[in-house]
């Protein structure tokens, strides 16, 4: 029980993956967030265990220079950002070294090669938002979750989001303090095209009560007039009724893609041409395997290239949009061949070998039994994009039993969080061959 013990002061040594600084007191690693390397501060425990504790500073005794003043005003309070007291040079300078530090210690990787950093505009950038609605004195509140929490931190504001995107907090927030939605609404989430013009609009309701979905629709329509489409979901039903399209079109480079509602789709709107590309540069030959292919970002540049592409994704509503994609792609040679399988089913009976396999697995990474088949299939080169430097850490260990790091890339798809993203680059070994 850490309640009632006085706060310990803490030399912050690092930033870890996660979020937070790192620090040791009598032999225990104690993680802090919000804090920056060099800082001094006095922290009030909140949890300890027999090798770790975590807690939260009380008071700041030393500061960074680096130490910048926060844009948003919700900044520690909302639990979506958690680097804006850092400024933007020094977090992808800590992004890199928490790369390379935690392939080394979790994985055994140890690249000495350069890492090449995409840099995004450090605000303004997010193309996608999941909104949380929660009762209110007054109607009810929109905004985010807290830090490991289901308390509503409301905000009428979000400047990591596209301006297409805040504008659209912002009517909805109008509209629940306005109580004009009759309904209660419990979830929204927004996703704005290439040109933030147009946006898709997902609207979660406890019950739609008395209404029509035509009539929500109508009064989201008249708010909101830039949705594209919009996909209204009944809870108490689960139900959902599609008033639109069902998608919108996004461009990426000289391909436009078609993105639906329950598509994934990378959520950096200024970074997303230079990941497409450099994932797919130089690539080409007589067969390229796209795992976890989403609606096709990589796939419809590497058919310039290959002769087939076979787009694998186990997401049905993502390959109807990539068979579409694969129908209308410009400027390519080959053909795209989708599967709508997930990625062991697909490469247990598969007997050719690629060229290349692109991997863009979700955070969890690959599989073993995935990790096992790839080695096996044994394609002389492998390109892993991932969201998750832990789990990229342990695919890598086992992966470079057979294959060596050839390149390594960083992107920058989410400023002023702790997340990031990473292109490796990995060649067959002779021996392995």
């Amino acid at each position: 029980d850490v309640r009632g013990r006085p706060a310990m002061q803490l030399k912050i040594e690092k930033l870890v993956y996660g979020g937070e600084g790192m620090g040791h007191s009598d032999g225990v690693a104690v993680f802090v967030p919000f804090v920056a390397p060099g800082e001094t501060v006095a922290v009030h425990l909140d949890a300890r265990k027999k090798k770790f504790a975590r807690g939260h500073v009380q008071k700041f005794v030393e500061t960074s220079p680096e130490r910048v003043g926060a844009r948003c005003p919700y900044f520690t309070r909302c639990g979506g950002c958690h680097y804006q007291h850092l400024p933007y040079h020094a977090q992808l300078r800590y992004k890199q070294e928490i790369l390379l530090e935690t392939l080394a210690r979790l994985g055994g990787v140890r690249w000495e090669g350069p890492v090449e950093v995409h840099a995004s505009p450090p605000f303004g950038y997010r193309n996608r938002a999941q909104w949380k609605v929660r009762p209110a004195a007054r109607g009810a509140s929109i905004g985010y979750l807290e830090a490991n929490s289901e308390t509503l931190c409301p905000a009428d504001q979000c400047p990591i989001l596209s301006p297409r995107l805040e504008d659209t907090l912002a009517r909805l927030g109008g509209l629940l303090a306005r109580r004009e939605i009759p309904a209660l609404l419990a979830e929204a989430e927004a996703f704005a095209d290439g040109e933030d013009e147009r946006i898709l609009l997902g609207a979660s309701f406890t019950h739609f009560g008395g209404n029509t979905a035509q009539a929500l629709g109508v009064l989201l329509r008249e708010a909101i007039p830039t949705i594209e489409s919009l996909l209204l979901h009944d809870a108490s039903r689960d139900r959902f009724e599609l008033l639109g399209p069902g998608h919108l079109k996004y461009t990426v480079g000289n391909q436009r893609y078609r993105v639906g509602h329950l598509s994934f789709f990378q959520v950096n709107r200024f970074l997303v041409d230079a990941l497409a590309q450099r994932a797919t540069a130089q690539a080409a030959g007589r067969l390229a395997v796209d795992l976890y292919a989403g609606v096709g970002l990589f796939s419809l540049p590497l058919a310039a290239g290959f002769e087939r592409v076979i787009s694998v994704e186990g997401n049905p509503a993502a390959t109807r949009d990539l068979e579409v994609n694969a129908r209308t792609v410009a400027g390519h040679s080959g053909e795209i061949h989708v599967r709508t399988q997930d990625a062991e089913e697909y490469l247990f009976p598969m007997q050719e070998r690629p060229d290349l396999i692109l991997l863009d697995p979700p955070r969890a990474g690959l599989s073993e039994a995935v990790r096992a088949r790839l080695t096996a299939i044994g394609s002389p080169e492998i390109r892993y994009v991932s969201c998750d430097p832990a789990t990229l850490a342990r695919d890598l260990k086992f992966l470079c039993e057979s294959y060596e790091v050839a390149g390594m890339e960083l992107f920058d798809l989410f400023p002023q969080s702790f997340h990031l993203e990473t292109l490796v680059r990995l060649r067959r070994r002779e021996r392995a061959a």
